[in-house]
């Protein structure tokens, strides 16, 4: 089975690669298909626009494709910045102006106002059309400042239930274990599995 995994996300490409190593599956990113338009997530819900771009990606280059939308959850900023989660410092922000932003909208905030839940919504669309998808969720803390060094976006100031440290402080293998993406991507491994053992 070809699949194409929409994203340019270098970081995004590598963990699901991770995920999915092992599969009976040959995996393309969107570097390998350059002309592939730039999907924009138009959608109001995490499933609208990975819906949205493995529709389009499975369009343009006639296989199935894989799509996901992620984001963090606030529950004392009524669930933002949510579906805006890449861009909640304006088009084009960077990690580090998201996460600014975040920590300063959260600065008065006491610890227990300071819930939060990542959030993953993979959808693999098919050239014929047929959607499927998945979800994976993990609820956690927002730090008071960013530590850690590994993962990407919003991990280094975000804390999972039941640990003292951040997913930027933790190794590849254990934030996949936990991760909202890794939850969503296992649902897809079981999925893909039960369809190429078909």
């Amino acid at each position: 089975m070809n699949l194409v995994i929409a994203t340019r996300n270098k970081k995004k490409v590598e963990e699901i690669r991770r995920i999915l190593d092992g599969l009976d599956v040959n995996l393309y990113s969107l570097d390998d298909f350059p002309g592939c338009p730039e999907v924009e997530e138009t959608e109001e819900t995490f499933e609208g626009n990975a819906a949205l771009k493995a529709r389009a990606v499975a369009e343009y280059t006639g296989r199935a494709a894989l799509a996901d939308d992620s984001g963090l959850e606030v529950f004392a900023l009524h669930g933002e910045p949510g579906v805006r989660s890449a861009r909640y410092a304006g088009e084009g922000a960077s990690d580090s102006d998201n996460l600014h932003k975040l920590l300063k909208e959260l600065f008065a905030e006491p610890d227990y106002r300071r819930g939060a839940r990542f959030v993953c919504v993979i959808a693999l669309a098919t050239p014929e059309g047929e959607l499927t998808t998945f979800e994976g969720m993990v609820e956690g803390t927002i730090g008071e400042k960013p530590v850690g060094e590994s993962g990407f976006g919003y991990d280094p100031v975000f804390y999972p239930e039941g640990h003292d440290r951040t997913f930027a402080e933790m190794g590849p293998a254990e934030k996949d274990s936990m991760s909202h993406r890794g939850r969503a991507l296992q649902k897809l491994r079981e999925y893909l599995e039960s369809q190429t053992a078909a």
